[in-house]
């Protein structure tokens, strides 16, 4: 199984921005423990701040992968354009959060725009959100 891991604006700045919301795991720290707990998946670990940059690579994954495990980051509560993007491929995608939406104080962040055309949204749960995506394609989708 081939797995997309994509990540959103300033998740590259995880472990040192706002730790006590997002935590001080390193976006490296969650990758090297997907592939550890995962070594059966082939994972391409993506993460960009440019908006069109990652709906490239959305758009690329279609042919290329089994499914998209992505988190917006704060693309979640402005982007149509991401929204259209994964609307428009076959493969499914699940919405990963290291925070809970909904205990968040800012109302727009409980609102996301590219939910309603994902597989699923994980949130809340720390790096963890991310393994259990992961276990959702694992037993949920065929190859």
């Amino acid at each position: 199984m081939k797995l997309l891991i994509l990540n959103g604006p300033n998740l590259n700045l995880l472990g040192e921005r706002e730790p006590e919301i997002y935590g001080t795991d390193t976006l490296i720290d969650i990758n090297y423990s997907l592939e550890d707990t995962y070594p059966e998946i082939e994972f391409t670990f993506l993460q960009s701040n440019s908006e069109g940059e990652l709906i490239n690579w959305i758009h690329q994954a279609d042919s290329e992968q089994n499914g998209i495990i992505f988190n917006p980051a704060a693309y979640t509560h402005t982007s149509v354009a991401l929204r259209d993007a994964i609307s428009s491929v076959k493969i499914p995608c699940v919405e990963v959060h290291l925070s809970n939406l909904f205990k968040r104080t800012e109302p727009f962040r409980q609102i996301s725009l590219t939910a309603g055309v994902c597989k699923g949204v994980v949130s809340g749960f720390g790096k963890f959100s991310y393994h259990l995506a992961v276990e959702y394609f694992l037993r949920e989708v065929e190859e």
